[in-house]
């Protein structure tokens, strides 16, 4: 019998809370996780991820909410009966025990038979790809490795939810890239729940069904890479989804869902991401990959078309980045097919549609009863 992950039909956080000092690290969590999914809890460091995370695993305790599994609260019962699988940062390997001990401890702390310890541990360990490794120490593995390890132990004991802390920040890039294809391999053959934290926000998109954006310890956004990646909640949400340019501008035209935006000597068209009225300081969003260097001007109809000095460019394989300043020394950063040299004046071209504008204050017109309701109406959607 292969491995699996123990049967449930919903984890859920209801209003979860964590205070430290009456300071609130993570405040009216609401989430709805299917099994099945993987979800990606994704912010800067601070933001309450690791907080919900650990309250999650029991090693929090909530200062206020549930957490319930098909009904029933698990939040009242210490970690180990949770039926959690935990992979750490750090990976937390015993430098002592062999890979197999490692990943046969859990196993054998919850008293399972010899016979069916020894089928799981092999088991898991091809999984993971390290029979040749079984019988070495941490220390005589790579770190890529070791993070293996980390998840074998932790798919070992079929828990009902893996969490995982940043479990790839200590990787180089190549061995980042290997290892989330690696997790989304087996969060799909195992038919995993995984509740992932990270402050990647290309990790997020790549590995996740749903992503929670977090901002100092309340839910900014929820929604799938997609929903985040083409309309973000707020300019929080869109400058972790790679909209690099945000720019304080003021609104003097709106019409329906376009606006006229004004300020470091631009005047642009512009799409109203948030409601908001002539005479506002807005901020607008735009992705570098949509703001482009152009030679030829037949493209540029219907777009946004300005000019600006070159002052950096970044070879990035198939394309250039481009940092570009404006005549009144605001910085950008573009994109070009081909390389512009330091010092030429460039034309840059953007489509209204993928410059968006926010209200500058994450709080503006938004009470708590909206906040909740459109985190609760996104998580029943």
């Amino acid at each position: 019998m292969s491995l699996t992950a123990s049967a449930f039909d919903t984890l859920e956080l209801k209003d979860v809370g964590r205070s430290f000092g009456g300071r609130e690290a993570l405040a009216d969590l609401n989430l709805t996780i299917r099994a099945g999914e993987f979800i990606a809890l994704l912010g800067p460091s601070g933001c309450g991820k690791s907080t919900a995370l650990n309250c999650l695993a029991g090693l929090l305790p909530l200062t206020h909410g549930q957490i319930l599994i098909d009904g029933k609260r698990i939040d009242v019962l210490p970690s180990e009966k949770r039926d959690f699988g935990m992979v750490f940062q750090n990976y937390a390997l015993f430098p002592h025990l062999s890979v197999a001990k490692n990943v046969a401890f859990g196993l054998e702390v919850r008293g399972v038979p010899k016979a069916e310890v020894k089928r799981r541990v092999s088991e898991a360990i091809a999984l993971v790809k390290l029979e040749e490794h079984a019988k070495k120490l941490p220390g005589q593995l790579s770190g890529g490795q070791q993070q293996r390890v980390a998840i074998a132990r932790a798919v070992v004991l079929e828990p009902r939810i893996v969490l995982m802390d940043e479990p790839l920040s200590n990787l180089d890039a190549k061995l980042r890239l290997d290892m989330r294809t690696e997790i989304r391999r087996l969060h799909q053959s195992l038919g995993l729940t995984t509740v992932y934290v990270t402050h990647d926000q290309e990790e997020a998109l790549s590995l996740a069904d749903r992503l929670v954006v977090l901002r100092e310890g309340r839910v900014q956004q929820i929604g799938t890479p997609t929903e985040l990646h083409n309309n973000p909640a707020n300019w929080h949400v869109a400058d972790f989804m790679g909209y690099r340019n945000l720019l304080d501008m003021e609104l003097t035209e709106v019409s329906g869902t376009q606006a006229r935006v004004s300020g470091h000597g631009l005047s642009l068209v512009a799409t109203l991401a948030q409601p908001a009225r002539p005479g506002d300081t807005v901020r607008m969003a735009v992705r570098p990959h949509d703001l482009n260097v152009v030679t030829d001007h037949t493209v540029t109809t219907g777009r946004n078309v300005f000019t600006g000095r070159v002052g950096v460019v970044e070879y990035q394989g198939r394309e250039f980045a481009v940092e570009v300043t404006t005549s009144t020394g605001q910085r950008l950063f573009v994109h070009a097919e081909t390389a512009p040299q330091v010092g030429d004046e460039v034309t840059l071209v953007l489509d209204p549609a993928r410059a968006l504008v926010y209200q500058q204050s994450l709080d503006a017109n938004v009470s708590d009863e909206e906040r909740e309701r459109q985190v609760l109406a996104e998580v029943g959607s």
